[in-house]
């Protein structure tokens, strides 16, 4: 790493996240990289618990995001940004070492070319709750991934970062990957990505930054880009044990991308004619069990937890919400709302 260090905003929507924030910018202030060169904004959405008492704490810059979502947040946050570099770090995240920034910008360093990296996997912490165990060991969020099989982070089944048709090339710290159009694109955007700046002022950014949709949005328009996995991790404290808030943001997922869809806002392709035979058979595995419960003793074939034993109720509840959620939104034509919501 040169001497010369750049400057890195690290971007982080907030609203109501006062039991996790505090460990994800303690995470970034103990980094080994100048704190000087390190700028940390908070795009807060009304906050009313100890969110703003905690960001004045860690020395952030706070700034009002009225439209509440994290997209918007972003948004906020990025058009306020000064840095050479963009870090999409939720509050829910926790920089696993204090190499990680110094990590994740090397590629970024060394070629010009690539315009954004995310660490490939998420950490396992055996003494975490069974949901962020058990996302961490599959690799995404979201069960529905599995079977489109676009996630982004190291599957213990697969052995994979992700299924997806893409161009790869080791330099051992990281991988070089090639995105094109006519491959699927996985879900890279959230849970530590960075971005060059001027990258996403290119992507010409209006009240909603979906981070899923950038580079999606890039390939599609350009037809390549260049992407960098870092060989290091995050730390995604997803839900940790309560099942309720699983299902909760299942909930918001599907609300959030019908509305979000209907304003011509995003690129996510959910109902084409390959992705409905994708869902019908998400579905029908889900219903069956038996599948479901398959992959999970497969899983723990590989890595003995109970947390895979999660996997059949996650599916259900998403299956649930999602079938729900798609109705709701024909009657209602609305997304989650942000009343009272919290981390």
């Amino acid at each position: 790493m040169k001497k010369d260090y750049p400057l890195i905003s690290v971007i982080t929507p907030t609203l109501n996240a006062g039991l996790v924030l505090e460990k994800e910018l303690k995470s970034i202030r103990e980094q080994n990289y100048p704190q000087e060169k390190v700028e940390i904004i908070i795009a807060d959405g009304g906050s009313t618990d100890s969110t703003l008492k905690i960001a004045k704490k860690y020395n952030t810059k706070v700034y009002p995001n009225p439209l509440k979502t994290g997209e918007a947040g972003k948004a906020v946050a990025v058009k306020k940004a000064k840095g050479k570099y963009i870090a999409l770090v939720d509050s829910d995240n926790i920089l696993p070492d204090k190499n990680w920034l110094k990590q994740m910008i090397e590629p970024l360093e060394l070629d010009p070319e690539i315009k954004g990296s995310e660490p490939w996997s998420f950490t396992y912490r055996k003494d975490a709750g069974f949901i962020e165990r058990y996302s961490a060991l599959i690799g995404a969020n979201d069960p529905i991934v599995l079977w489109y099989k676009t996630y982004d982070k190291l599957n213990t089944v697969s052995r994979k970062w992700t299924e997806s048709n893409v161009f790869q090339k080791d330099f051992g710290n990281w991988i070089e990957v090639t995105l094109k159009k006519e491959r699927d694109v996985p879900t890279i955007g959230a849970n530590g990505t960075i971005f060059r700046f001027d990258f996403l002022q290119s992507a010409d950014i209006g009240d909603y930054l979906f981070d899923i949709d950038v580079l999606l949005s890039e390939v599609q328009k350009k037809g390549e880009v260049k992407f960098a996995k870092v060989k290091t991790s995050i730390i995604h404290t997803y839900c940790e044990s309560d099942v309720t808030k699983f299902s909760r943001k299942q909930k918001r997922r599907v609300l959030d991308y019908f509305f979000y869809k209907s304003k011509g806002l995003r690129n996510t392709e959910w109902e084409s004619k390959g992705s409905q035979l994708l869902i019908l058979k998400f579905a029908l595995d889900t219903i069956l069990v038996i599948p479901t419960l398959s992959y999970s003793i497969i899983g723990f074939s590989k890595k003995s937890d109970i947390a895979w034993f999660f996997h059949p109720i996650a599916c259900l509840i998403t299956l649930f919400q999602y079938v729900i959620g798609t109705i709701s939104f024909k009657v209602n034509k609305l997304g989650q709302s942000r009343d009272d919501w919290k981390q």
